[in-house]
């Protein structure tokens, strides 16, 4: 059934101001744009995304708020969202309203999708689809901007129920999720936290903070794991020396350092460069990796309640 033809209307670009926190809802002001790159596809397209995600997105998010679907009675046990799918749903972020693309999402969910599946197998690959559409001029700056903020919508709608999914309560792991300095990544930031959340973390973190920032929560703070995202190769420079001076300033001396984004997955060795301990290529797989380093790390250290105690 071509579910497009359910909905209607138009949406402009609303006017707003602000940057919400990974945390809360709330808004922060926004910094500035990222200056467009020169010189090819993939450094224009990290430029888009930077630029979407640093000043766009916020701003649509703050003007264009409602009520969250309260989750649906599953009527089938069906897998994942097919080819066309993801197709029809991201030509839907393109053409239609934001209240289109979450009732699109929402009959999905009542065809049986999970929130997981929706998460990982629908938004991410209609992400990379109009990202792809752009980089071919099939789409204009405006469309995919526009087309990228509702699917970001459709997530910020979820997020209360996706939460909801699992019976976790909250425990005693903590993580701080950030872009890495220099990086406005915070699309990936979001989710990443989304999952960790609802698996009982608590999870600290903004999409602006800067290298000293960081420096100050972790040496205030106890964090197991502190995870950075990079969206393009040349926020790479100086990661390498960041990692290690966040090290050196934990309070946890086994803190478990984790980076992602896009460049990681095109270029893996990246990861050793940098001196990070691990990577992973989605969410999902985020959480399970940081759940693994910080298994491993347990017994390298004192605990944080040793820490408190020490003279």
């Amino acid at each position: 059934m071509d579910r497009t033809t359910q909905y209607g209307g138009r949406q402009d670009l609303p006017k707003g101001d602000g940057r919400p926190r990974l945390d809360d809802t709330d808004g922060r002001g926004a910094g500035p744009a990222p200056e467009p790159y020169e010189s090819g596809s993939g450094e224009r397209t990290a430029w888009l995304l930077d630029t979407i995600e640093a000043e766009i997105i916020p701003r649509l998010m703050l003007a264009h708020r409602t009520q969250p679907h309260a989750g649906p009675q599953r009527s089938s046990l069906r897998t994942g969202p097919t080819p066309d799918e993801i197709e029809e749903f991201s030509n839907l972020c393109l053409v239609q309203d934001a209240s289109a693309s979450l009732a699109y999402v929402v009959a999905l969910r009542d065809e049986g999708l999970t929130l997981e599946e929706i998460y990982l197998d629908l938004l991410t690959p209609a992400a990379r689809r109009l990202g792809a559409l752009w980089e071919t001029d099939d789409r204009d700056f405006t469309e995919v901007t526009i087309g990228l903020w509702r699917m970001q919508q459709v997530m910020y709608e979820l997020s209360p129920s996706f939460r909801r999914e699992t019976d976790h309560q909250p425990g005693s792991r903590s993580a701080l999720l950030a872009p890495a300095p220099g990086s406005q990544h915070t699309l990936g930031v979001f989710m990443v936290a989304e999952f960790f959340r609802r698996a009982g973390w608590n999870v600290s973190g903004e999409p602006a903070m800067s290298a000293r920032e960081l420096i100050q929560a972790v040496s205030h703070d106890w964090y197991d794991v502190a995870g950075l995202s990079v969206g393009a190769e040349l926020h790479i420079d100086g990661l390498t020396q960041f990692i290690a001076d966040l090290r050196r300033a934990s309070r946890n001396k086994a803190l478990a350092i984790m980076v992602g984004g896009p460049i990681f997955v095109l270029h893996p060795e990246f990861v050793a460069l940098t001196g990070a301990d691990g990577t992973a290529a989605d969410a999902s797989k985020a959480l399970t990796e940081a759940e693994k380093l910080v298994m491993s790390s347990t017994a390298a250290v004192p605990k944080r309640a040793d820490i408190g105690t020490a003279a």
